[in-house]
């Protein structure tokens, strides 16, 4: 076997079981990493110096073809309603079956942290079939300095072998993609899809299996601080404008997508964003779009112009989930550490495309768990193929696919953790108002989420004029300086207040609907900060 680069040269990947292997090229930088991926033709260079790739059919990430392993450790542990089981022998097969495979190839490996903690990061080196794929995950995960390296021992090994094609009788899954995890030996193996984000969310699952224990609170979730040391996480789904709102120009960015809570502050697990690139523009948000226009971002599945290879942000031919992959330091108010303190302000971002849902609240305690095990989001009509109406999506902890334990452990967690240091919660929708999508609505506007999150992050929103709003309980201000009074109750954008009414009910009935699933597991404070249908005369 040919081994090059920098690493331990007595823990290569031969210690792990791979024979046969052509060779192995450890911890590549970007130059090397594009030579490699132009010459292999799996992605093409764009105008800027960033490198763009397609993924095939797997432009997401594939759900339904994760497992985990059920053994004496994870046996009453993992939340198995929510996690596909897969039995330790026919991980064995597919373990023995993906180093088969392997003979006979070119393989890189990158060995990173995930996490900025020391305490608490895990030490994860990840071999990939694809160069583009190893500069991916060296963009995504924090760069180890080079003495690190060469005494680098793995706590947790990635294999990315797009080309590997499962059987379902053979290895216990579902079809020939497979993501399996198996915590007791600390592998994670992916086969079957080229979409390079089933590699950083199988770190992000496993730092979510072992963080609670540890009294690590793992948050999917950006994350920023002012100038007065004031720290500020942001949860929210896809499409929420988690990472757009985070990057404030006035702020320094922590992170934009995973990050713990730790008896010290709040960490990131990452050293690298992974944006959104749909839509992108360099007038709304020029920070992630100058990244497209630099040597070793990695584009995902944009459209390029077939003569000048000039992106197409706006076609969404191939998907709606067009990516970029970044380093952090790309973006220029970024934080050295990947650190802060503990958080003063607690955001959770929906968008709500029925349209009914005040554009800030205050949250209590009980509310801010509520919402976070609710997890609300909508998905536009449109997104999805046969969809014509705002459909509600809930996804608990504002992450749902990637949650080994029950929902509750990390709702408990957050309790605990805003109750010992007094933080202050709010709920933005970032989605529609005046009407749902599509249906009179227009999306909320930029300028003025922008200016509530100052007044709420700054403590000015605390000392305004609130009113409980009569459908979800919760407190909206009723003045805030540079924003219309009627924006900040919805029901006064709508043409036909009946209308706003039937719509605020049916999305109430289906949180309600929802929550049903965690009712056991909180207590009676909680279940009473449900949204109510309770009319008040305005």
């Amino acid at each position: 076997m040919k081994q090059t680069g920098i690493f331990n040269q007595s823990h290569g990947i031969e210690a792990f079981g791979f024979k046969g292997v052509n060779s192995i090229a450890y911890n590549l930088h970007a130059p090397e990493l594009y030579e490699h991926s132009i010459r292999r033709n799996e992605a093409v260079l764009v105008p800027g110096g960033a490198i763009n790739a397609e993924t095939g059919v797997h432009t997401g990430r594939s759900p339904a073809d994760k497992f985990t392993v059920r053994d004496s450790m994870t046996e009453n542990v993992v939340w198995w309603e929510n996690n596909k089981a897969m039995s330790p022998a026919h991980f064995d097969v597919l373990l023995a079956d993906f180093l088969k495979h392997a003979e006979g190839m070119d393989l890189f490996a990158q060995d990173l942290y995930g996490g900025a903690d020391p305490a608490t990061r895990v030490k994860a080196r990840v071999v990939t079939e694809y160069a583009w794929h190893s500069l991916f995950i060296r963009n995504l995960l924090i760069r180890p300095a080079v003495e690190d390296v060469l005494k680098f021992i793995p706590d947790l090994t990635i294999i990315d072998l797009p080309s590997f094609r499962a059987d379902p009788k053979r290895h216990g899954c579902r079809s020939e993609t497979v993501i399996a995890l198996d915590f007791s030996r600390r592998i994670v193996l992916i086969g079957g899809s080229s979409y390079a984000g089933e590699m950083k969310k199988s770190v992000f699952t496993w730092l979510n299996f072992t963080l609670p224990a540890a009294g690590v609170m793992p948050m999917h979730c950006s994350a920023n601080i002012g100038k007065a040391d004031d720290t500020a996480i942001f949860f929210g789904l896809s499409g929420t404008g988690k990472t757009t709102l985070s990057q404030d120009p006035n702020r320094i960015l922590i992170g934009d997508d995973e990050h713990g809570w730790s008896p010290e502050g709040v960490f990131n697990f990452e050293g690298g964003c992974y944006a959104k690139a749909i839509r992108l523009s360099r007038e709304a948000e020029p920070e992630i779009y100058s990244t497209t226009e630099r040597f070793g971002t990695v584009m995902e599945n944009v459209v390029l112009d077939p003569v000048t290879r000039m992106p197409d942000f706006d076609d969404e031919s191939k998907t709606e989930n067009t990516r970029i992959a970044y380093p952090i330091h790309f973006i220029s108010n970024s934080s050295d550490t990947g650190r802060g303190g503990h958080p003063r302000n607690i955001v959770m971002l929906t968008c709500d495309a029925f349209g009914v849902m005040p554009p800030i609240a205050k949250l209590d305690s009980s509310q801010a768990m509520y919402h976070f095990l609710s997890g609300y989001t909508a998905t536009v009509a449109g997104t999805v193929k046969g969809v014509t109406e705002p459909t509600a999506t809930f996804s608990t902890c504002f992450g749902h696919p990637f949650l080994p334990r029950h929902a509750s452990v990390y709702g408990n967690l957050l309790r605990d953790l805003i109750a010992k240091h007094n933080v202050d919660c709010w709920l933005v929708n970032t989605g529609w108002t005046g009407g749902k999508e599509g249906k009179g609505g227009r999306r909320m506007p930029i300028r003025v989420t922008r200016a509530l999150l100052t007044a709420a992050l700054d403590g000015s929103l605390k000392k305004a004029n609130f009113r409980i709003d009569p459908y979800f309980g919760l407190s909206v201000p009723t003045d805030v300086p540079g924003v219309e009074s009627d924006i900040l109750n919805p029901v006064k954008t709508w043409a036909e207040p009946s209308e706003f009414d039937a719509t605020a009910k049916h999305l109430v009935e289906m949180f309600h609907k929802n929550f049903v699933n965690y009712e056991m597991h909180v207590d009676s404070k909680v279940r009473d900060a449900a949204p109510g249908a309770r009319m008040a005369a305005e």
